[in-house]
């Protein structure tokens, strides 16, 4: 008992003596797919406010609202005309306010997405910038150019949106004439922001203060990489471009001036006590990544090695070396995630079925041993895998840029299945949910999996709260052990063993006393596709 008690002290002093969100882990919620609590087959704020009890049951610290901002939707709130309003599809801001209150209540902090990069098309800005001169102040506020070519009918560069498709849209002017044309990385719906006009920035340091004012946490800022263009707006090499990527020489993103627009950020973050900021950031050279998080910029930064990495154990070493790496450079706080709403379950992506459960179930642990804070998409509780949607049912912008060439990404956003035997298994009153539920969800429901100790949910729980009780999960490094070919284990400083089995058969466990594994341990020996846990 006295053991249990100084483990216990030794975990609080150092949750008292570092931040928050350097070990935290945050449940993004992809509000659509949530919860509904209207009965319109979409989820909203009061079906997170209804929610809340689960997310204190599972043991997370924090959660992370994809966009619930004023919106038309063309990608699903990605596109914001209002930064300072909740969308009626979601609920208003007194739901907002209820829920924050009622989160920190059960010691959970709120985080919400923050898209600087564009606005929507029906933003007022925008619509002012349409029906204003070349060259005015409102057009200044966004990337217009004249275009090339005869009569300027060529877009002023060859670079394509991420979405598929020209980046530029041409628009008629107030006469009924072609006119100039105007740049949107992503769809035409979402014009991108000029920020070099000091306008864009002094509204942004407004939404940021509003929302901290009303209690929010922090930002997970969208594109965090993007915002700054390059002089003159220069062609890019087509040889790389793919859809929904980009390479660290894409001059779209990771122009230098960006860091300028991030230390601003975070002068407005610190008047805000325990505050914090995440940034999706798509750059794969180390040194260029851990300039996102100076101790002046980005408190976090997504690096998504580990949603990118297979199921190998080579593969999966790199991929944490190298994110290790990029943080230590500036004394930064590594994050990891599986998988977002951006990203195929990682169920289906280690091969689906049996297998990729128990690949899943391994790598939960494996990111949980790791030191930092840790991101988990709402769904991969429950072990869900990418839903097959009927054609029909796509509505991805991707699909329809792409000339339907490219499914996008709805098969990771189908709602959460809750209870009952049938779709839409509590999620809605109503079973025309946004996207059609998959019947054979019904043993995943979370009513299903909450009182089986063997099931996905109770592996997400117990790992939970043993990676915030434990102290053998302190420390900010790790070493390797040497491991059998196609299987790796490292050991973190503060005494906690992971070893992760990559095989197709089992191998002994490295020495300790076994901690937590994701499969059963028999004789000694880890079972192929696992992870353990020792001490």
């Amino acid at each position: 008992m006295g053991d249990r008690l100084a483990d216990l002290a030794t975990v609080a002093d150092r949750l008292e003596t570092e931040p928050w969100w350097k070990d935290a882990v945050f449940y993004q919620i992809y509000p659509r797919s949530f919860a509904d609590s209207n009965g319109d087959g979409v989820g909203d704020l009061g079906g997170v406010r209804d929610k809340l009890g689960y997310l204190e049951l599972l043991g997370i610290d924090a959660i992370w609202l994809s966009p619930v901002m004023r919106s038309p939707m063309a990608d699903h709130g990605y596109d914001v005309s209002d930064p300072r309003a909740i969308d009626p599809l979601f609920g208003d801001l007194d739901v907002m306010d209820a829920l924050i209150e009622e989160a920190h209540a059960r010691d959970i902090k709120v985080t919400m997405d923050l898209v600087p990069n564009h606005t929507s098309d029906q933003h007022p800005w925008f619509v002012a910038a349409l029906a204003a001169a070349p060259g005015s102040p409102e057009r200044a506020r966004y990337i217009f150019r004249d275009g090339t070519g005869p009569d300027g009918g060529e877009p002023p560069n060859n670079w394509p949106s991420i979405f598929g498709g020209p980046a530029w849209t041409r628009v008629r002017e107030s006469d009924g004439s072609l006119g100039q044309w105007y740049l949107h990385i992503f769809t035409a719906e979402q014009p991108d922001l000029n920020w070099d006009n000091p306008e864009v920035f002094e509204d942004l340091t407004k939404t940021l203060r509003f929302w901290l004012d009303r209690g929010v946490d922090g930002f997970r800022i969208d594109v965090a990489h993007g915002m700054a263009k390059p002089a003159g707006l220069p062609d890019m090499n087509l040889e790389l471009n793919a859809l929904m990527r980009n390479d660290d020489d894409d001059p779209r993103f990771n122009n230098d001036a960006v860091h300028t627009i991030h230390r601003g950020i975070r002068k407005v973050m610190d008047e805000y006590e325990h505050s914090t900021t995440v940034g999706e950031i798509w750059v794969q050279d180390n040194e260029k990544f851990s300039e996102y998080i100076r101790p002046d910029e980005l408190h976090l930064g997504f690096n998504f090695r580990l949603a990118e990495a297979a199921f190998d154990a080579v593969a999966i070493r790199d991929a944490v070396s190298n994110s290790l790496d990029a943080v230590s450079r500036v004394d930064g706080t590594p994050t990891w995630t599986l998988s977002n709403h951006d990203v195929v379950r990682e169920v289906t992506r280690y091969g689906g079925g049996k297998r990729g459960t128990a690949r899943a179930r391994a790598m939960i642990l494996l990111e949980l041993a790791l030191p930092g804070a840790v991101f988990v998409y709402n769904g991969a509780e429950l072990g869900l895998p990418n839903a097959d949607l009927p054609d029909s049912a796509l509505q991805d912008p991707v699909w329809e840029r792409s000339d339907h060439t490219e499914r996008g990404r709805d098969g990771c956003r189908v709602p959460l299945p809750w209870e009952g035997s049938t779709p839409p298994f509590g999620f809605s009153t109503s079973a025309d949910t946004w996207l059609p539920m998959p019947a054979e969800w019904a043993s995943l429901t979370v009513e299903e999996q909450l009182e089986d100790v063997d099931s996905m949910l109770s592996l997400y729980r117990s790992a939970f709260e043993l990676r915030a009780l434990r102290p053998e999960f302190a420390g900010p490094g790790l070493d390797w052990y040497g491991s059998p070919p196609g299987c790796l284990a490292f050991r973190r400083r503060g005494g906690l063993i992971c070893a992760l089995n990559a095989t197709d058969v089992p191998i002994p466990l490295p020495p300790g006393e076994l901690l937590m594994s994701s499969a059963p341990v028999v004789d000694g020996q880890l079972p192929a596709d696992a992870a353990a846990w020792l001490v």
